[in-house]
């Protein structure tokens, strides 16, 4: 029968990037929260892209002058909101004379907005920070300095949710975390493959070089992040600073941005497919895409298994039930309450088991209290419940490219 052999090939997978992740934090512990001092002082220019954020957009202007480095501007395209956002840029630009805003007067997406405050942004390094996001006060002091190296074109650093009060919130801050650790170590093999836009700082160069964000991808922040690693500039991550973000607090809205980032990661596996295994492309085609594409689809081959499965036991006992009622046979006994153990239990126990060690890992190092009654209570529903429904939504991202929705909002 093939189903065990797919499973073992699920397993063997899941634990090899699950140990592959150990090994290059164990090996580089010592220098996780290091940064390269600035050997210079680079000229900045912020980019905020800006749709009806009535509700956030005070505070993340007010976050981005609080942060201690010298910005020469602070660019801020409002994507024709239809909100009171216009108004309350105006009002806080009489506030911030460094404060310059684009307004849109037809939608045009978040890439085109980036793509227009590019056009006018002068300064050796640009940094994105989205509408609803707070970058910490030391983040470009700390970030800045990777741009020593000639070949770096984009630098990021951890996302943590801001809103932690609903339960959808803090699972979605165990979820940052997680995304956070393992982002940085994925810098240490060259293998960054998203530059957040809560905030990431980027070489001007290098985005005019590649000319700037695409504007018919959904996540533009992953496409971008590609787009530098097909042209051979590099990607850094700095842990030792952070941007806080607000997360979505209704089950509605974080099912539409998982959606989104999915069929984001869908155009951006075709639009570089040619890439795949390409020695030329170096450790976009032998790893960042087969990465991706493994952690993508690794969750619908689970669904997939678990569904079969299921629709098997159901076939087996109706028919059993069937023909014993005509058989006039028991229907059950005590055999049927001894469960045969196998290596597929050992090893899905095993995933289990270092999954679970690799999470109390990732909030010690991130100085999360692991043992603070919340983060007991949630980490299991975390990998058990919410990782579940990853699958789906990936279907639905599927369906959706299908049908050709591809709505940024």
């Amino acid at each position: 029968m093939i189903l065990p052999y797919v499973y073992l090939t699920y397993m063997f997978i899941s634990l090899y990037f699950l140990f592959m992740f150990l090994f290059i934090y164990l090996r580089n512990r010592k220098e996780i929260f290091s940064y390269p001092e600035a050997n210079k002082k680079y000229t900045v220019s912020v980019i905020i892209p800006v749709f009806n954020e009535e509700k956030t957009i005070a505070d993340t202007i007010k976050h981005v002058f609080d942060i201690d480095y010298d910005l020469l501007e602070v660019i801020v395209v409002n994507d024709c909101s239809t909100d009171n956002t216009f108004k309350i840029l105006q009002n806080l630009g009489r506030n911030y004379p460094k404060l310059r805003i684009l307004n849109h007067k037809k939608n045009a997406g978040k890439a085109a907005s980036l793509n227009d405050a590019l056009k006018i942004a002068k300064t050796e390094l640009v940094v994105v920070v989205d509408a609803d996001s707070y970058p910490a006060k030391n983040s470009l002091k700390q970030m800045v300095g990777f741009f020593n190296n000639e070949k770096v074109g984009a630098v990021t650093c951890p996302v943590f949710v801001r809103n932690t009060n609903k339960f959808i919130e803090k699972l979605q801050a165990i979820e940052y975390r997680m995304i956070s650790l393992t982002r940085k170590l994925l810098d240490y093999v060259d293998a960054i493959y998203v530059t957040p836009g809560p905030l990431a700082v980027y070489r001007k160069k290098a985005l005019d070089e590649i000319n700037g964000f695409d504007k018919k991808n959904m996540t533009e922040d992953i496409e971008i992040t590609w787009h530098l690693t097909y042209a051979g500039w590099q990607r850094k991550m700095c842990l030792s600073t952070s941007v806080s973000s607000t997360a979505p607090n209704k089950i509605k809205g974080w099912f539409k941005q998982r959606r989104r980032w999915n069929v984001g990661g869908l155009q951006c596996i075709n639009k570089y497919r040619a890439s795949l295994f390409n020695p030329k492309k170096g450790m976009l085609g032998f790893f960042i895409i087969p990465f991706f594409i493994l952690s993508t689809f690794l969750g619908l081959l689970g669904l997939s298994i678990f569904f079969y499965l299921i629709t098997r036991r159901a076939i087996s006992n109706f028919l059993y039930t069937k023909y014993s009622i005509i058989a006039e046979t028991p229907l059950l006994t005590l055999d049927d309450f001894y469960i045969t153990p196998s290596i597929l239990n050992y090893l899905g126990v095993a995933l289990f088991v270092l999954g679970f060690i690799f999470l109390i890992i990732v909030f010690a190092v991130l100085k999360e209290k692991i043992l603070k009654k919340e983060n007991i209570l949630n980490m299991p529903f975390y990998m058990i419940v919410y990782l579940a429904f990853y699958p789906f939504i990936m279907l639905a991202a599927i369906w959706h490219m299908i049908k050709g929705k591809r709505i940024w909002r």
